[in-house]
């Protein structure tokens, strides 16, 4: 999907070549603050219209995160799981469930007009 690259791109630029590049602190606590201010907003706009079926899709937009977290000093060899468990955070794809919920209920009792 076009639109899943073009945000992919975005999201991967702002990571590393902003956040990584731009702040001296090598502070993980800070650098993880610094990705979930920034970046998830880019990559989770709107998702509840685009979210990705396909497994590519799905990996593309993990991806973003899996490599930033992979860069903070001293988790280059920790298993993805375990990185998200050290930083405290949740998978993207999780994230857009939770999204996906929250619209369901707000459908459900009438909270969004939904025009047919």
């Amino acid at each position: 999907m076009l639109y899943i690259d073009s945000i992919a791109a975005k999201a991967h630029q702002r990571a590393n070549a902003h956040l990584l590049r731009c702040f001296m602190s090598q502070d993980v606590t800070l650098l993880t603050r610094a990705f979930t201010v920034y970046v998830p907003p880019i990559l989770e706009y709107n998702c509840v219209t685009w979210s990705p079926k396909l497994k590519q899709d799905i990996e593309k937009i993990e991806s973003v995160q899996r490599q930033y977290t992979k860069r903070l000093c001293g988790l280059a060899t920790v298993p993805y799981s375990e990185r998200l468990c050290r930083l405290q955070l949740c998978s993207l794809e999780l994230r857009r469930l939770h999204f996906d919920l929250h619209m369901c209920y707000r459908i459900i009792f009438g909270l969004v007009n939904v025009c047919v």
